[in-house]
């Protein structure tokens, strides 16, 4: 049975959400405080997928990050971890760019250490420290957009580390230190 977003954990990540407006990145103050965000994801391992606010009227919405958070769990555990809340602006700035009304396809979101431990053993493009581990990052792609443009509106955005994975088909794309790199 995967391990559920307990009430208390819920009520952490809300204390730690205030922190996160205060020490927001440059990119991320520019997003429009009043507006609605809002995340379309389809998780491509489970089927799942997420389509609402997340954030209204100045503040992140909890009962959606959540939901979100629960969509990106990892589907060989079943355990889940609070997704960065910024990952979910880098998001929703990505789609603004690039104009697009299709969902997110999420390939990997949240991994338990256990799974990218098997990771990292199995292909050396897995870090042993992955921002995957930390609920900060995201490999995506999204039907019908070119590959190497939605990395470009990664890159753009300089909100994280952007992987570009052309013969995988995927983009990573995380909330840590600005860098970038090219796998397979």
């Amino acid at each position: 049975m995967p391990n559920l977003v307990r009430r208390r954990d819920v009520l952490t990540f809300g204390a730690a959400l205030g922190l996160t407006a205060i020490a927001a990145p440059a990119w991320a103050r520019q997003l429009d405080i009043w507006e609605p965000r809002r995340a379309i994801l389809d998780n491509l391992h489970t089927g799942e997928a997420f389509n609402e606010v997340y954030y209204a009227n100045g503040s992140y919405l909890l009962d959606a990050l959540a939901e979100a958070t629960r969509v990106m769990r990892d589907w060989r555990t079943g355990d889940e971890r609070f997704i960065d809340p910024t990952l979910f602006d880098a998001l929703h700035a990505i789609r603004d760019r690039l104009e697009s009304p299709r969902p997110f396809q999420v390939i990997s979101g949240y991994r338990s250490p256990k799974t990218n431990a098997m990771l990292n053993r199995r292909s050396n493009g897995v870090a042993e420290n992955s921002q995957h581990v930390l609920g900060k990052a995201i490999d995506l792609r999204i039907e019908g957009v070119e590959l190497s443009n939605l990395r470009n509106a990664a890159l753009d955005l300089a909100a994280g580390g952007v992987g570009y994975y052309p013969r995988s088909n995927f983009v990573h794309v995380d909330t840590g230190r600005v860098r970038q790199w090219r796998g397979s």
